[in-house]
């Protein structure tokens, strides 16, 4: 009896030792998942959340730049246009009207051209408008901001490629880098932007959970 048992406690031994170099190699953690899948599973979850967490930190630099002064001026809440760095409302008691560009006597293209002017220092670029009202972006936290700047009900029909494409291109757009006078440009300069808004679109557009 006493040989038999000290024939168990070397064979018990040498298993342990082959499951200890197997976990080196990382085979025994392939072992160890066949047994205990809850616990994989749970780790692989919380892996899975880390990196939606990641992705929609790609959202952060994008909402940045879409709070500027130069953009949110033409995306209020109301019907009033705003100015200045400061976000004041439009002089003039300038409204919305029913095309985004003022009403009757008090029209955008009035007074904004296609470019600034030297002489007045009333900024100017193409198409010079309010954004509509359902882009309103004031007030709204970073959850918000992003669920309402990818809605296509909401952004005029844009998927994720036409509002890069927007953000990249449009001349109305590309004023807020160079918007003259003595107004704060955006920030950061136009290529990083750019590089920023691509990042998080060729994440999939993912937004920031919405705080509880």
């Amino acid at each position: 009896m006493s040989r038999q048992r000290t024939y168990s406690a070397v064979a018990m031994s040498v298993v342990a030792a082959i499951v200890a170099v197997l976990s080196i190699g990382g085979v025994g953690q392939s072992l160890f998942s066949e047994h205990d899948g809850t616990l994989i599973s749970t780790a692989k979850a919380a892996e899975k959340n880390s990196s939606v967490a990641d992705a929609s930190q790609l959202f952060s630099p994008v909402a940045a730049v879409l709070r500027h002064p130069r953009c949110m001026n033409c995306h209020p809440r109301d019907d009033r246009p705003r100015q200045g760095d400061d976000r004041h409302p439009h002089l003039q008691n300038i409204v919305r009207g029913e095309d985004e560009m003022g009403f009757v006597n008090g029209r955008c293209t009035a007074c904004h051209r296609d470019e600034n002017s030297q002489h007045s220092g009333v900024p100017g670029a193409p198409t010079w408008h309010l954004a509509p009202l359902s882009m309103g972006w004031q007030g709204l936290g970073d959850a918000e901001l992003c669920a309402t700047l990818i809605d296509k009900e909401k952004n005029g029909g844009k998927d994720i490629a036409a509002l890069v494409e927007h953000m990249t291109k449009d001349p109305l757009v590309l004023w807020g880098w160079t918007p003259g006078g003595d107004r704060t440009p955006v920030t950061p300069p136009h290529p990083q932007f750019v590089k920023e808004l691509t990042a998080w679109a060729d994440a999939g557009a993912p937004c920031p959970a919405t705080a509880k």
